[in-house]
């Protein structure tokens, strides 16, 4: 793990020596910037030749990018002086001298036009940046996971991207966004609590505001672009940003949080809830979980992790007869589908197949090297909660607190009804399966259920890096 996580601290390294190669590349191209605008001035004559035409509007009707970019974040738009707004380059002064008819106002509609569009990156790059964290929720049910590094879309990264993208907010390169995810969520799983961290365009010009001084807070809220406000309006509904907050440039979304927490969300049925608790606090402290998790011998090679709290407790939804509970897991860190298998196990002591002792058995690797196979609990009742970091604390603008609050009672009322059309066809199959018609489904047979200790199993690490080993 140790190797893993400096091979992470290196890659990381040499993505900020990357961007300041870039930064680098920028400050070249705003001192060739600077010596066309000199050279402007040379055309000085020319400008104040076709502006005198009376068919010519002024220039202070025109609208800009950044009037633009700025009305979309849904900020008050400040307009500067016309002569501070002049970005013509050598090549329009020549073609105004040229084709006498294009006036300077057409010229500069049409470079805005091509700058919306994105054509030219540069000036993107001349805006103000900051570093932040976003807090982030989704429903998983349509995604391929949080991370888009696999093959299968979409995935609720691909889409983060997108809306960054649509509202203008990235500056340079992905590689240029010091850019980390807190956790990766798989296929199917949901999140309240996601954080990520990456440069962002800020509205801040002062490079003294660009901090986490709480004097400056107040300030900052009012005069920053409402990132929660903007993303959403181009996040599709499943996806919502429910926080922001200013971060330290050394943050890393995954190295620096503290902890994680997940909730498992089960119908309680006939499950006995005091045996699943005596079980589950047996996950509490450190642990090898190699046997309660999907095994990857070619990156992971410490399956110790620290679970700090283990609780099993009812919600406030139920249905006629039964009751929704949650299994809430915090701790430093997770295997790959550690939390599905730790509940799967949990679920055969709640149905009296397994002992709480079992967990002992499974937790002690030295007398049982090779994990037994069985079914990981399903995903979508997998949400991730939150995540601890030091010295954050998100905020949300009132108006888009509003929006996004809305937005989910919205999405709420279309899941109830969702759920009183299956429960009414739910009743209506019940009522056809029992009064005698053909369609009555056979019952099957009751599977017999093979204690954990009798089942095959699967390699064992050791087995694993030796198979690895042969193949190079």
């Amino acid at each position: 793990m140790e190797r893993f996580e400096d091979e992470a601290l290196i890659s990381e390294m040499q993505s900020q020596l990357k961007s300041l190669r870039s930064r680098v590349t920028e400050l070249e191209l705003e001192n060739a910037r600077l010596s066309v605008r000199i050279s402007n001035c040379r055309c000085r004559k020319i400008e104040e030749s076709l502006e005198e035409r009376p068919e010519h509007s002024a220039l202070s009707g025109d609208i800009s990018v950044e009037d633009i970019v700025q009305l979309t974040a849904g900020v008050s738009v400040v307009r500067e002086d016309p002569s501070q707004e002049d970005r013509r380059d050598e090549k329009d002064i020549h073609r105004i001298g040229k084709e006498g008819t294009k006036t300077i106002d057409g010229l500069r509609k049409k470079k805005s036009k091509e700058e919306t569009m994105g054509h030219d990156t540069g000036f993107m790059h001349h805006h103000a940046r900051r570093y932040v964290a976003l807090k982030i929720m989704y429903f998983g049910q349509r995604f391929h996971g949080f991370s888009s590094e696999g093959q299968m879309e979409p995935t609720v990264e691909s889409e983060i991207f997108k809306a960054l993208k649509q509202t203008k907010l990235l500056i340079g390169e992905k590689e240029d966004l010091r850019y980390s995810r807190c956790g990766r969520t798989d296929k199917g799983v949901s999140s309240v609590g996601q954080v990520v961290s990456l440069f962002l365009r800020s509205n801040i010009k002062d490079k003294g505001l660009l901090t986490n001084n709480e004097e400056n807070a107040p300030k900052e809220r009012r005069e920053e672009i409402d990132y929660v406000r903007v993303l959403n309006r181009a996040l599709p509904k499943d996806i919502r940003v429910i926080g922001w907050c200013p971060a330290p440039i050394d943050l890393h979304a995954r190295f620096s949080c503290l902890s994680r927490e997940y909730k498992y969300l089960f119908w309680r049925e006939n499950l006995d809830i005091l045996a699943m608790e005596i079980a589950g606090k047996k996950f509490i402290g450190e642990h090898d979980f190699r046997n309660f998790c999907k095994m990857d011998a070619m990156n992971v090679h410490n399956y110790r992790r620290n679970i700090l709290s283990f609780e099993i407790s009812s919600c406030n939804e139920r249905s006629e007869d039964d009751q929704i509970w949650a299994v809430t897991i915090k701790g430093s860190s997770f295997l790959w589908h550690q939390v599905r298998c730790m509940v799967a196990v949990l679920f055969m002591i709640g149905q009296g197949l397994e002992s709480p002792s079992v967990i002992d058995i499974l937790l002690d690797t030295s007398r049982t090297p090779r994990k037994p196979q069985y079914a990981m609990a399903p995903e979508l009742p997998l949400i991730f909660y939150s995540c601890e970091f030091r010295d954050l604390s998100f905020v949300c603008s009132l108006d888009a607190q509003k929006t996004w609050n809305e937005h989910l009672k919205h999405e709420f009322q279309t899941y109830r009804l969702k759920a009183a059309i299956f429960h009414t066809a739910l009743l209506s199959c019940s009522s056809i399966m029992t009064d005698g018609s053909p369609f009555i489904y056979a019952k099957k047979k009751k599977a017999v259920q093979v204690p954990l200790m009798s089942r095959p199993t699967e390699p064992s690490y050791e087995e694993r890096r030796a198979k690895l080993k042969s193949r190079t």
